[in-house]
C-alpha cells in the first residue's frame, strides 16, 4: 500500500526579492499536488544570506520530529548558503530519512538519479574545501617567506612599558585596560612577564 508523502515547503527571499516569494509558493504547491504529496508545511523565511536561518531551523526540527517526508525548495540557493552548507544539510536529511527536491535544478532525492547528483555535489564540495585550504596554506607561507608576522598583534607587549608605570601609578588591571583600549587579561599578562 502506497502512503502519501508529507512534504514541507522553504521559500526565502532576501529583502529587495520580496515579489518571488508567492511564485516561489506557487510553484512548490504545483509541484507537491503533481506528485499526490500532502504538504504539511509552508515555511517563508525573508533576510539576505544570514548565518542562522531561524525558519528553516523550524522545518528541520519537524524533519528530526519525523513529521515530514520531503522537504521541497524551488532552487537550491534558497535552501544552502554554500556548496559545504547545502552537502552538509542533505546529508542530515538523508540520515535522518527525509528526502529533498529542488524544482529549478530538478533534484530530487525520492529518485536514484537525485541520490546519485546529490553525491556529486558532495564530491564538488570536499574539492572547494580543499582547494580553499590549498589557498589559505599557500597565503600563509607567501606571507612568512616575505617576513610578515602572523596572528594577531602583540598589542600589550608593545605597550608593556606603559602598563607597567600605570600599575605604579596605583591604576588596577581593569583602569589600565580601559585607559590603554586593551583586554585586562594581556594587562594581567605584561605584569606577570615583569615580574619574572
Amino acid at each position: 500500500m502506497l502512503t502519501t508523502l508529507r512534504a514541507g515547503l522553504y521559500a526565502r527571499v532576501s529583502t529587495s526579492e520580496q515579489q518571488t516569494l508567492p511564485l516561489q509558493m506557487i510553484a512548490m504547491q504545483d509541484y507537491a499536488q503533481r506528485r499526490g504529496w500532502e504538504i504539511v508545511a509552508e515555511i517563508q523565511d525573508i533576510g539576505s544570506g544570514a548565518k542562522r536561518r531561524p525558519k528553516r531551523e523550524e522545518l528541520l526540527k519537524l524533519a528530526r520530529r519525523r513529521q515530514l517526508d520531503v522537504i521541497i525548495v524551488w532552487r537550491l540557493d534558497r535552501w544552502g548558503r554554500s556548496l559545504s552548507d547545502l552537502t552538509h544539510s542533505l546529508e542530515d536529511l538523508r540520515t535522518i530519512g527525509v528526502d529533498f527536491v529542488s524544482i529549478t535544478e530538478a533534484l530530487d532525492l525520492t529518485t536514484p538519479t537525485g541520490r546519485a547528483m546529490a553525491q556529486m555535489l558532495g564530491v564538488f564540495a570536499e574539492f572547494e574545501r580543499a582547494v580553499l585550504r590549498e589557498r589559505v596554506l599557500a597565503g600563509l607561507a607567501h606571507a612568512k617567506k616575505t617576513g610578515k608576522t602572523l596572528g594577531r598583534p602583540a598589542t600589550a607587549r608593545n605597550l608593556s612599558d606603559q602598563i607597567r608605570q600605570l600599575s605604579l601609578e596605583g591604576l588596577n588591571k581593569a583602569q589600565i585596560a580601559k585607559r590603554l583600549q586593551i583586554g585586562r587579561a594581556s594587562v594581567f599578562r605584561a605584569l606577570q612577564s615583569s615580574q619574572v
